[in-house]
């Protein structure tokens, strides 16, 4: 009797550790997909930063230009204000 109960316990200890080592395995798998997937996003990544890379000095010249523009619109409408509540005359400003 002791001795199918020791032979029991090591065919149930053998399955326990052939069931881990499937799923060691299939987890290993779905990492190295995930390692494949995110060496892909890494790379677009890095693509769109190149292509960005001109967009930084650009939009600061323009954003120089546009607050000169509010400034003048600014003046306009302070200038469209007064012609309408009649502070200036037509002939002036």
């Amino acid at each position: 009797m002791t001795a199918l109960l020791v032979t029991l316990t090591v065919v149930e200890i053998v399955l326990v550790v052939a069931v881990l080592a499937y799923y060691l395995i299939r987890i290993a798998a779905s990492l190295r997909r995930s390692s494949a997937l995110l060496a892909k996003v890494a790379f677009g990544v890095r693509a769109i930063e190149t292509q960005c890379g001109a967009i930084g000095p650009s939009a600061l010249q323009i954003n120089d230009q546009l607050s000169g523009v509010a400034a003048a619109l600014r003046d306009l409408t302070e200038l469209a204000d007064a012609r309408a509540t009649g502070r200036v005359p037509a002939g002036e400003g």
